[in-house]
C-alpha cells in the first residue's frame, strides 16, 4: 500500500502554501491562481493550523453571499474543522476520509506541523499509476514476457 509520504515525494511541488487568518480573500485567491492550486492552509504566526481555504469556500461563502473579496478576511469564510492525515497513512485511508467527509484536500501533519497538502487528484494519480503497473505486470506474465 502506498503511504502519504510516498505521494508527497512524487508531487512536483510539495511546498505548503498558506495565508494568515487576517489576510483578505483576494490575497488568498491571487496566491491560489499564481500557484495553480485549489486550497490553501490558514496558519497562525507559529505555523499552527487555523483552518483551510478552498475554491469551494470561496464559491459558497463569498460569491453566493455577496461578500467582498478585497475586504473580507479569510478567517470569516475558511473551514475551521480541518481533517488531516499523517505521512504513514495509506492512500486508501485518505480516500476514505475524503469520501466520508466530502472534502478534496487533506493537510499532512507531522509532529504538530503541516508538512504537505494532498488533493483528491494526487490520490487518483497515484492509484492509477499503481494500477497501470499491476496491469503491465499481469500482461507480461500472461504473454510469457515476464522477467525471471
Amino acid at each position: 500500500m502506498t503511504t502519504v509520504a510516498e505521494v508527497l515525494k512524487s508531487k512536483p511541488q510539495a511546498q505548503v502554501f498558506a495565508v494568515a487568518p487576517g489576510d483578505t480573500i483576494l490575497t488568498a485567491l491571487k496566491l491560489m491562481a499564481d500557484k495553480g492550486i485549489g486550497a490553501l492552509m490558514v496558519l497562525d504566526t507559529q505555523g499552527n493550523i487555523e483552518g483551510i481555504f478552498s475554491e469551494r469556500d470561496y464559491a459558497r461563502k463569498v460569491v453566493l453571499l455577496g461578500r467582498s473579496s478585497g475586504d473580507t478576511p479569510v478567517s470569516e469564510v475558511m473551514t475551521r474543522a480541518v481533517r488531516f492525515v499523517r505521512p504513514d497513512n495509506t492512500t486508501e485511508e485518505c480516500m476514505g476520509v475524503m469520501t466520508n467527509n466530502r472534502i478534496r484536500h487533506l493537510p499532512v501533519v507531522q509532529d504538530g506541523k503541516v508538512i504537505g497538502l494532498i488533493s483528491i487528484g494526487d490520490l487518483v494519480k497515484n492509484i492509477m499509476s499503481h494500477q497501470k503497473f499491476l496491469i503491465e505486470q499481469m500482461e507480461q506474465y500472461i504473454t510469457g514476457n515476464a522477467m525471471s
